[in-house]
């Protein structure tokens, strides 16, 4: 069972552990702007960047979510994709306050399906039952091409490592 920390204490994760040349798998989200379903994972005919986050609502996931909305416009032909438990209407209402427009803010609240297909939903400890913080790349046949589980779930992603695996 993969693991991450919270301020420095363990916290288990639940689910599949997905590594670099596994395929991706496919799972249907709910889209914020207008709860319409959202496919991730799988083979899309484009590059993917899926970014799981906890909240929306905490400090460094709203960085997180703005620094890959400015930087995603960079690179055109990959979709971006912000995932998190919150639900749509927090996600919506966030989107429209931080001027979140290059990029899709999805949420997992159905079911989870995305934190246990990805191996990445927080098993133990105050945030249980939430993503932890982590960035899957996936080429356009499916299959993953770059991975990176957050040591600490309060410290920010590598962007420049995510992104340059889509370049």
């Amino acid at each position: 069972m993969a693991t991450t920390k919270l301020d420095g204490n363990v916290v288990r994760l639940d689910g599949n552990e997905i590594h670099v040349g596994d395929p991706a798998p496919e799972v249907t989200l709910v889209n914020a702007d207008g709860l319409a379903d959202k496919k991730v994972g799988g083979a899309q005919g484009r590059k993917q960047l899926l970014v799981a986050v906890p909240s929306l609502d905490t400090d460094v996931c709203a960085e997180e979510a703005r620094k890959f909305n400015q930087r995603a416009s960079e690179i055109a032909g990959v979709d971006v994709t912000v995932i998190s438990q919150d639900l749509p209407f927090a996600a919506e209402r966030f989107c429209s306050t931080a001027g979140i427009t290059d990029l899709t803010v999805a949420s997992d609240f159905r079911d989870k399906g995305f934190a246990r297909a990805y191996g990445i939903l927080i098993a133990d400890g105050p945030l249980a039952g939430l993503n932890a913080r982590a960035i899957f790349a996936v080429d356009e046949n499916g299959q993953v091409i770059y991975e990176q589980l957050v040591p600490e779930i309060t410290d920010e992603p590598d962007y420049d490592e995510a992104l340059q695996a889509v370049r």
